[in-house]
């Protein structure tokens, strides 16, 4: 057998084709967190056992320490396939485990998600999944890794719930659904999903979150009756988006990113205020209220935040909707050079473009950000170190760089984060500006 000859640089030995510590899971593990962030959903792992251990403790764990709910680590349901299953199927292991979890196990809804070995071996997984449909809602997401990453598996699963649970149902007016948020992948799903909620509710909308909701199987029957579908993503979750107005005729509008500080919160209820038609008068005076608030409580950080960061010199590394967002904020409300913008959630090459244009134009900084798309930790290492910085927001990978080697603070945003606990923490809305200046202000001055 051949050998892989590293390409030696000044720097690293690096082996083609090799990523060093990716910034995601594979498709399996999206689909997976997914069906457990959906309250009352029991997911049905068909795969070897690793598949599942490994995503517990890498997606949850590295996800700021979460875990993920009522269906995680060893509780989750699985087939434990091994070499034989490889070689002569699987189909009925599976028809034999979806019997016995009917009979002991209580969920709503029942997510079979399949990984590598059936796909491989061509087991008729649907098939096997469709003799149960008479007795329980049940569904089949075909996620073998091989298929695409942990995003991909996010839109697999909601796929999977267009095709084979959802029905038509009557429009109900001023109602949205909040898509393009992947849980654990992006580190504050939770806290970002509530505070979007309690501001679309604040200006009059009814809206359907799905996940981290205690009807997880409702809000996913709920979702063709949406108004409006919010995509907040520039390509992650589009793909659903798409497929539910080919299916229901829902339209969908893509907003670029989670909203960061009351300029960009404002700007986006305002732009749902005019394509809703939503009652002007309302929609102003919530504003008015939120944006008094904010203001005014940024005022207790103000000379903290004058001395220690009055125009920092800053780098992010992060999945594409939190480098948005926190570039945005940074550069138009805190008066921060945002110098270097690291991608690191593999958007597709037909999304690049604009996500460039999101991230260098509307900016009031005299400093455009140099933007790159990069998965490998050692090639953001390497770009990080051209740029002499002050606050570096990144994943809990960049700490030891940004600390050891660039003389910078760091504040874990973007996942993997392991070195801070994040429940229901935001950055988002008009109170998640103030979270973002808290976190930094705390670097800086304190404990003493």
């Amino acid at each position: 057998m051949g050998t892989v000859s590293p390409l030696r640089t000044k720097e690293a030995f690096t082996y083609p084709g090799v990523v060093d510590a990716p910034r995601h899971s594979c498709a399996l593990g999206g689909a997976y967190m997914a069906a457990l962030a959906t309250f009352g959903t029991l997911p049905i792992l068909h795969s070897g056992a690793g598949c599942g251990m490994a995503q517990n403790f890498g997606q949850n764990f590295s996800g700021a320490l979460n875990d993920a709910g009522t269906r995680e680590k060893a509780s989750t349901l699985c087939s434990y396939l091994v070499e034989g299953h490889a070689v002569f199927g699987s189909e009925d292991k599976l028809r034999a485990l979806i019997k016995s979890s009917i009979e002991v196990m209580r969920g709503d809804l029942f997510a079979v998600i399949s990984g590598c070995v059936p796909a491989l071996v061509g087991d008729d997984v649907a098939a096997v999944v469709n003799e149960f449909r008479s007795q329980i809602p049940i569904i089949h997401v075909n996620t073998a890794g091989f298929l695409g990453n942990s995003y991909k598996g996010y839109e697999q699963f909601f796929d999977a719930v267009i095709d084979q649970l959802l029905t038509s149902k009557p429009v109900q007016r001023k109602r949205v659904n909040l898509f393009g948020i992947v849980p654990f992948q992006h580190v504050f799903w939770k806290g970002n999903l509530q505070v979007i909620k309690e501001l679309l509710e604040g200006v009059g909308l009814s809206v359907n979150m799905i996940f981290s909701e205690n009807n997880g199987l409702q809000a996913l029957q709920s979702i063709p009756e949406a108004e409006l579908n919010l995509v907040f993503s520039p390509w992650s979750g589009v793909g659903v988006a798409k497929k539910l107005e080919e299916r229901f005729g829902t339209p969908y509008v893509v907003i670029s990113a989670v909203p960061v500080g009351p300029r960009d919160t404002s700007s986006f209820l305002r732009f749902l205020a005019r394509r809703l038609k939503l009652r002007r008068r309302r929609v102003e005076q919530f504003i008015a209220a939120q944006e008094q608030r904010a203001y005014s409580f940024a005022e207790y950080m103000a000379s903290i935040a004058t001395m220690a960061l009055p125009h920092a010199c800053v780098g992010i590394v992060a999945d594409t909707g939190t480098a948005i967002s926190l570039t945005r904020y940074g550069s138009n409300e805190l008066g921060w050079f945002p110098e270097i913008v690291i991608i690191t959630d593999n958007p597709p090459e037909e999304y690049r473009e604009d996500i460039v244009r999101n991230l260098t134009e509307g900016l009031e900084s005299a400093v455009k950000p140099e933007v790159h798309f990069e998965i490998d930790a050692q090639n953001i290492r390497l770009l990080l170190r051209e740029h002499t910085l002050q606050l570096i927001l990144a994943s809990s990978l960049e700490k030891y760089v940004a600390v050891d080697e660039l003389n910078a603070m760091q504040i874990s945003v973007a996942f993997p984060v392991y070195d801070r606990l994040i429940v229901d923490r935001t950055y988002a809305g008009y109170r998640g500006g103030l979270a973002l200046m808290e976190d930094v202000a705390y670097k800086y001055g304190g404990p003493l």
